[in-house]
């Protein structure tokens, strides 16, 4: 009995290194290899289940993706769930808001897969946390508006002990100090809106990553945001995915070549851009 107690001990403790050392490329990658372009699951890998839903975050973790993205909202007693909507009716089916129900109510929703309900239900913030320790960072596209929520999350992330693998996605640069004094340890990307605003994000301080848009991206601008050590962040989403939807590798090509500088793509093929990227030597 002994030994077998130990060779379970054993094997727990094999999987666990195994499960941290997941991450361990990644991490290498973003912050010490800008040459390689990372891949972000937008809302997890939802082209095989419901978007933002546990079996779409480990979809995400199975394929190997570098960032998985997920959105947070607060219910009606303040518990950190995963939806993008402000209302559940596209995702579920129901009526209402996220804060119009409690944590309880919500679970007797099923999330939908094109509109057929499946097993799947609204995840929490922290069960989502818990899933990826140690096996892909974690973009935090945070929803809320209160400083509540906001104390909440950063104390989910430090309690699970996952500050080193997320990102808090900002869509205004000015909060950026207040998030960063809440807690020092959570790297931050801030969004920003055109060229003059990305050289004041970088005179403010250095930042993991800055999400850019097309519409201003330059290669001079966006050489110096590297430069200064932070990941240049953009979205295959829409025109670029749409392309690629109809014609493989022609809207990778088309966004690699545009974008020059980008090392950070959120797209909703993350599968095929990974594959995509591996054949071009520009992922590990």
């Amino acid at each position: 009995m002994k030994q077998f107690s130990f060779v379970v001990a054993l094997l727990c403790t094999q999987l666990f290194v195994q499960a941290q050392s997941n991450v361990a490329p990644i991490l290498e990658d973003f912050y010490h290899h800008p040459e390689r372009v990372l891949v972000t699951a937008h809302r997890a890998a939802h082209n095989k289940y419901p978007e933002n839903s546990i079996a779409a975050i480990k979809e995400a973790i199975r394929i190997g993706v570098d960032v998985v993205e997920l959105d947070v909202r607060s219910t009606k007693d303040s518990v950190l769930v995963i939806m993008h909507d402000g209302t559940i009716t596209r995702t579920t089916g129901q009526p209402g808001a996220v804060r119009d129900y409690t944590y309880k109510e919500l679970q007797a929703f099923h999330l939908l897969f094109n509109g057929q309900p499946t097993e799947e239900k609204i995840p929490t913030f922290e069960e989502a946390l818990k899933l990826l320790k140690g096996k892909a960072m974690l973009d935090i596209d945070f929803k809320e508006a209160s400083p509540e929520a906001a104390k909440k999350t950063c104390a989910l992330v430090e309690a699970t002990q996952m500050a080193s693998q997320v990102l808090f996605f900002l869509y205004a640069a000015k909060y950026a100090p207040y998030l960063h004094d809440l807690d020092p340890n959570i790297p931050i990307m801030p969004r920003s809106h055109n060229a003059e605003e990305t050289e004041k994000i970088m005179q403010q301080g250095k930042y993991a990553a800055i999400h850019i848009d097309d519409s201003f991206y330059s290669d001079s601008l966006m050489s110096r945001v590297r430069a200064h050590g932070e990941r240049v962040w953009i979205n295959a989403l829409g025109k670029y995915d749409d392309m690629e939807e109809k014609q493989k590798d022609s809207g990778f090509d088309a966004m690699m070549k545009a974008f020059k500088y980008a090392n950070c793509i959120q797209t909703n093929y993350p599968e095929e851009l990974l594959a995509y990227l591996k054949k071009k030597g520009l992922h590990r």
